[in-house]
């Protein structure tokens, strides 16, 4: 059965003149201003707490979309087969581009001031976020178990493709620092949560004729926040050829804003000491039709370990800041 959005506008007290699909999103034209019906997962009291805290950043001066009502006062609408959407008012512009210094560096500071008002949020947060919440050990755990599984599969095939004899050579030494990653996040207490974006990366951050926007906060989390800048960090690295400078000026631009500790920069180089690139490609190659070999897979592989020796130079950068 096809969703139908028009049903679930009507929930709305809102006057639609047309509805077109966007990424993953229908985007309602309204004589006021655009909205945007977003797919939500999780339970409408985490819409609720998310709402509120929506509201609490834009009350200080961090201003996020706003999340509407149904007409029986919810901040979830649901179809007819039970799925769950929240209507927000829509941010037009580009996406951040970071590839552009200066798209960059607005991310990174507008990220660094939503960590700070968040910090401050005096809203208490629920005991289903915590509950709910996976620690960053169990995650790249399972990780470097994926890693392990792929190269055991590998091992045991009698023919090898291009992908797999390469993968096998180089898997050594990105196994090993995986290994490494996970064995420093075990020494690592549990402490220190704090609400966060929860999925900050480029395509989250807008730039509107009014200034740059952060959106979909929809993923709020309650944990370690300085994993959303490992997360954009590692996303602008990897198109900048790891550029030993830039990275170190992002960390600076964020420091300007709010200060990072020498246990913030420890998880910040133990987090990026993981191989995630190689991880999703190694991923993506045991999740797919392993008989038809991608020709993407191997590029994405090659440019993987041609960066590899300026990805090293800069996580050496970075742990002078913490022996």
């Amino acid at each position: 059965m096809y969703i139908q959005p028009e049903t679930i506008v009507e929930q709305y007290e809102l006057s639609v003149s047309q509805i077109t699909k966007g990424r993953g999103t229908y985007i309602c034209k309204t004589e006021g201003k655009d909205m945007v019906l977003v797919p939500f997962r999780g339970s409408n009291e985490r819409a609720e707490f998310l709402k509120s805290v929506m509201e609490y950043l834009c009350e200080n001066h961090i201003i996020v979309e706003k999340i509407y009502r149904t007409k029986d006062g919810s901040a979830v609408a649901q179809d007819e087969l039970g799925g769950k959407y929240i209507l927000k008012e829509m941010f037009s512009g580009t996406e951040c581009n970071i590839k552009n210094v200066g798209d960059i560096r607005e991310a990174v500071t507008q990220l660094a001031f939503l960590h700070a008002a968040l910090f401050s949020c005096p809203l208490q947060v629920p005991q289903f976020m915590k509950q709910e919440k996976e620690t960053l050990l169990s995650t790249y755990e399972k990780h470097d178990r994926e890693l392990i599984k792929v190269k055991n599969y590998i091992k045991n095939k009698k023919k090898k493709n291009e992908f797999e004899r390469k993968f096998q050579e180089h898997y050594p030494r990105f196994i090993k620092m995986a290994n490494q990653s996970v064995q420093l996040l075990e020494k690592k207490q549990t402490d220190g949560f704090a609400l966060n974006h929860g999925d900050f990366n480029q395509h989250n951050v807008i730039k509107t004729p009014e200034g740059y926007r952060i959106i979909h906060l929809e993923n709020l989390s309650f944990g370690i926040a300085v994993n959303d800048l490992v997360n954009f960090l590692r996303k602008t690295m990897e198109k900048n050829n790891w550029d030993e400078k830039l990275g170190l000026t992002m960390l600076k631009w964020y420091e300007e804003v709010l200060p990072l500790s020498k246990e913030d920069y420890t998880l910040v180089y133990t987090l990026l000491l993981f191989p995630e690139k190689f991880w999703k490609i190694a991923n993506h190659y045991y999740n797919s039709h392993k008989a038809w070999l991608s020709g993407r897979d191997i590029e994405k592989l090659d440019k993987v370990i041609e960066q590899e020796t300026a990805r090293i130079s800069f996580l050496e950068k970075l742990f002078s800041f913490i022996a």
